[in-house]
């Protein structure tokens, strides 16, 4: 298994159909992954239960986190040649790292990738192109928007050759 744990955030129907109107044009994933925030990178070694059991167990009465999005950014991938679109919250942005390096602190630790920043995004496109990229991007922040939405669940997936599995869901208070 490679598992992962994301969040599928709860948006308003236009910002969700803004998004994925962009997603469907510009992203390679579009039709593996619905909208989300990565919380637990690939972790390709570990049996489910035990995964599932520390995140269980590391996010046990942890609240539900509201966010606004009201800045693209572009990012290189650090796993790629790809460059992103990123949709990044101005508020909800400490509380999903938070979440992240809570994920992260015990059973977790040994995945954690120390060289690679954690940024709580969306992607929004992808592309070799970074010009491409940043006409996403500039697109996007030439106008105000402010896409508020809230992570109020986790879901455990397996991502394995480009089909994703959800294999639990963890809901926050």
């Amino acid at each position: 298994m490679n598992l992962h744990v994301v969040a599928y955030p709860d948006l308003a129907p236009a910002d969700y159909e803004r998004i994925q109107l962009c997603r469907r044009e510009h992203n390679t994933l579009y039709n593996i992954i619905e909208p989300h925030f990565t919380i637990v990178f690939s972790v390709p070694d570990m049996e489910l239960d035990e995964f599932a059991t520390e995140v269980k167990k590391q996010v046990a009465g942890m609240a539900a986190i509201p966010f606004t999005l009201r800045c693209t950014v572009v990012n290189k991938d650090s796993f790629s040649a790809y460059y992103d679109a990123f949709l990044v919250p101005d508020e909800g942005f400490s509380g999903i790292t938070k979440l992240h390096d809570r994920l992260y602190s015990r059973k977790l630790w040994r995945y954690l990738r120390l060289d690679v920043s954690y940024i709580p995004h969306m992607s929004i496109a992808n592309s070799l192109d970074v010009h491409r990229i940043k006409g996403v991007v500039d697109k996007w922040n030439a106008e105000e928007f402010a896409i508020q939405g809230t992570v109020s669940s986790l879901d455990i997936i397996n991502y394995e050759n480009r089909v994703i599995t959800t294999v639990e869901l963890i809901e926050l208070r």
